[in-house]
C-alpha cells in the first residue's frame, strides 16, 4: 500500500487491502495456498471496483475561495513595481520586480530600467504598467 505514495492512482491501496483481508480471514478460516492465491485477486478487484470512486472523493482537493468571474483572485491594480529591464511597447522584453518576483511587463510608452511604475492590469503572467505619477 505504501507504493501508492510513489505511483498515485489510488489502485495499489486496494490490492494491499485485499492482502490484509485474506490475511485476517486466514486467522479464522484455514485455507491452502492455492485458495489464498485465488482469493487475493478476487477480493482486491472487488474492493477496487466497489470503493475506488467513493474513496477517491476524499483525496480530491477542494477550492474554498473561488472567484466567480474566473479571473485571478489577486488584485494588483494600483500597486507599485520597479522596472528591471527596459519596457518597450508591445514587446515581450520588459520586466518588473513586483512583490519580490519578476514579471513580464508591457506599457504604452518606453520605460527605462530603474523607474517605478504603477500596475494598471494583469493579463496572465504579464503586467500592464504605466509610469508612476
Amino acid at each position: 500500500m505504501s507504493m501508492e505514495l510513489f505511483m498515485p492512482g489510488f489502485i495499489l491501496v486496494f490490492f494491499g487491502l485485499g492482502a490484509v483481508v485474506v490475511g485476517v480471514t486466514m486467522i479464522f478460516v484455514p485455507m491452502s495456498v492455492n485458495t489464498q492465491l485465488v482469493l487475493f485477486p478476487v477480493v482486491s478487484v472487488l474492493l477496487l471496483v466497489s470503493f475506488r470512486r467513493y474513496a477517491q472523493g476524499y483525496f480530491v482537493g477542494r477550492v474554498t475561495n473561488r472567484n466567480p468571474t474566473g479571473g485571478p483572485t489577486e488584485v494588483f491594480t494600483g500597486e507599485t513595481a520597479v522596472v528591471t529591464e527596459e519596457i518597450v511597447p508591445n514587446s515581450p522584453k520588459g520586466k518588473v520586480e513586483f512583490h519580490g518576483s519578476f514579471w513580464n511587463a508591457d506599457a504604452e510608452v518606453l520605460i527605462p530600467k530603474g523607474l517605478k511604475v504603477t500596475v494598471i492590469e494583469r493579463r496572465n503572467l504579464t503586467l500592464k504598467v504605466k509610469l508612476l505619477d
